[in-house]
């Protein structure tokens, strides 16, 4: 993708360091400080033109969001898309939100291991060709990183248009040995899951009717242990209904 940015465009983010980081480096391990709290970091990778961490950061006062993109041009346009939707909330300057010009080949050079607690992986390209395979943002080298920077409590979800990309993504997951959970093939086949903030993509897909694949990849350790508690309750509760409905029928 090459995108024609405005003129001055690298001196307007220059003089937005309270949202626009351009650096990562200084700030690894030291992001808390960043947002001035200690409250979860989720991270959008390939965040396009921004609604969906903005309307993320705008629903979740209390947790910290980054979107990572590398064109200046997109990091501008979120830019633009935060403040607008932070305005209608009568908040002039988003707080519990950066916006990173970055590449995601070198994500580990932005953020310590266990600082972040969920990743976001939003229709990320999904490089067809099969001697770009490891470019996809689901290949295990990549899981292997993400792996890395999440803490206890890290998960990834994970949403594409590309059935393709899907098919790959899961079996890197499996590969990774990875408990995954919520798994659609169609997610607003039904209706549109409002519950779900939509990204620009998305609501064009939807429109169109074009199915829309979804994970989440379960990865910390107290994730992990709340995914199997919740697992057993839901076990027992569907065996006490069962008990029900056979005293019931007898």
């Amino acid at each position: 993708m090459r995108l024609r940015g405005r003129k001055g465009i690298r001196e307007s983010l220059e003089a937005q360091p309270e949202l626009v980081v351009l650096d990562a480096a200084p700030l690894k391990g030291k992001w808390r400080d960043f947002f001035g709290n200690d409250n979860p970091i989720y991270v959008e990778l390939g965040m396009g033109k921004g609604r969906f961490i903005s309307h993320m950061s705008a629903r979740n006062p209390h947790i910290n969001f980054i979107g990572v993109d590398m064109y200046d041009e997109l990091i501008r346009r979120a830019g633009e898309k935060a403040h607008a939707i932070w305005a209608e909330q009568g908040v002039s300057q988003p707080p519990n939100l950066a916006l990173l010009r970055a590449n995601i080949e070198q994500i580990e050079t932005m953020f310590e291991p266990g600082e972040l607690e969920r990743i976001h992986l939003n229709f990320s390209d999904p490089w067809p060709k099969a001697k770009h395979a490891r470019r996809r943002l689901t290949h295990p080298r990549f899981l292997a990183k993400y792996g890395q920077l999440l803490n206890e409590r890290g998960e990834i979800h994970f949403k594409t248009d590309s059935m393709s990309l899907f098919e790959f993504s899961l079996n890197s997951f499996t590969e990774m040995e990875l408990q995954l959970r919520n798994i659609s093939l169609h997610l607003h086949k039904d209706e549109p899951r409002e519950e779900l903030v939509f990204t620009e993509y998305e609501m064009k897909f939807m429109d169109k009717g074009q199915p829309i694949y979804r994970l989440e990849a379960v990865i910390g350790s107290a994730a992990l242990a709340k995914f199997r508690e919740n697992k057993l309750a839901n076990a027992q509760r569907e065996a006490e209904q069962s008990d029900q409905d056979e005293e019931t029928e007898d």
